[in-house]
């Protein structure tokens, strides 16, 4: 069969609209809290709308360079150094909302976890389509391929940020499964996972979030006030909701309406039909980078295109299960919708190489 000459342009026009969508709903949600804090309700949308659109000469940029490129250890060996000395450097910055998650270089804010995904999957990708033949060999493969991604864990989840850690843990496993990885294999990691996780739940700050998690009106007014108000907001919202820009809970009501709970806002503006519809997009969106995955030419392609996919499609998933209570609060973005710079150029540069892998699928 003949390759494809160009991208993927369905992929392509989803990720357009899903960023249109989430430019007009971070002005929704940040517009009134904007006007307050910085004196121009155009301030926070205006500077999410700069960072999509160098993430979109990005996405372009890399969408014509051959992904064969990082199928390589001299790339990709510099790259993880970089991203863990990023990882590390981070706790020397000052804390902001009580987590060392951000670089602060002359008032640009970075996120080091963010840039950890790709260079996650792609040495994933490439150590792994190196030893397809060897998947039984738990010792040189198995543990070989989680130490840097049990190294990333651990370094993000002491930031803390327990939510992009989980992420990680899940495309790993999803992608060693699809490298050949037997199942018994990812049962036993799990279940020695289990312990030190619910450590992790059941100590400090998230034990309250568990427990805001199980019974938000037991502090309705301290840790279960985000949960309460994004139920609300959710709620208020009906089947076709109160209109765009008719929102109530985003006016101080509703914390981070415009970054982790964009989607109650969502919920709340545009109504059942809305939230089903964006569901809609991500749905779609994730058909076709599979598809691009599962047509891929080799496995190194197929296993960078299902991470890719994946990463993004877990982050939609924690985000929007948070939002209606269904997991205990994480904080993490709501992929192409949440306002936060670094997490929509990352994940449209890492889309780029999603649509690179494409032009070479059948």
């Amino acid at each position: 069969m003949a390759k494809r000459a160009g991208v993927d342009k369905w992929l392509f026009f989803i990720t357009v609209v899903l960023i249109v969508t989430g430019l007009a709903m971070v002005f929704s949600a940040s517009a009134v809290v904007a006007q307050e804090q910085h004196h121009s309700p155009y301030s926070i949308v205006g500077k999410q709308a700069v960072c999509a659109l160098i993430g979109l000469v990005a996405l372009l940029l890399l969408s014509h360079i051959d992904y064969s490129v990082y199928n390589s250890p001299r790339l990709l060996y510099p790259a993880l150094c970089i991203t863990v000395f990023l990882l590390v450097v981070v706790f020397f910055m000052p804390v902001a909302n009580n987590a060392h998650r951000w670089i602060n270089l002359h008032g640009f804010n970075f996120q080091p976890s963010e840039i950890a995904k790709p260079v996650l999957v792609l040495f994933l990708a490439w150590f792994l389509s190196t030893r397809l033949g060897q998947m039984r060999d738990w010792k040189n493969t198995l543990l070989r391929a989680a130490i840097i991604p049990v190294l990333f864990m651990v370094l993000i989840d002491r930031q803390p940020d327990l939510g992009t850690a989980l992420v990680l843990a899940g495309v790993t496993a999803m992608m060693l499964v699809l490298a050949g990885m037997e199942w018994k294999y990812l049962f036993i990691g799990v279940a020695a996972a289990m312990p030190l996780l619910a450590y992790q739940l059941l100590s400090g700050y998230h034990k309250k979030r568990m427990m805001a998690f199980f019974n938000p009106d037991s502090d309705p007014l301290g840790v279960g006030f985000h949960i309460n108000q994004s139920l609300i907001a959710v709620g208020a919202g009906g089947l076709t909701g109160r209109g765009y820009m008719n929102g109530a809970q985003k006016l101080f009501f509703l914390p981070e309406a415009h970054n982790d709970f964009i989607f109650a806002n969502i919920a709340e503006e545009l109504g059942f039909i809305g939230s089903i519809i964006l569901l809609l997009l991500f749905a779609y969106f994730g058909w076709r980078g599979l598809r691009t995955a599962f047509r891929a030419p080799d496995s190194f392609a197929r296993l960078a295109a299902f991470g890719i996919t994946t990463t993004i499609l877990l982050q939609a998933f924690f985000n929007i299960s948070v939002v209606i209570a269904m997991l205990p609060a994480k904080g993490i973005p709501l992929p192409l919708i949440s306002a936060g710079g670094t997490s929509i150029i990352v994940t449209l540069a890492s889309i780029g190489v999603l649509l690179n892998i494409s032009r070479k699928a059948d």
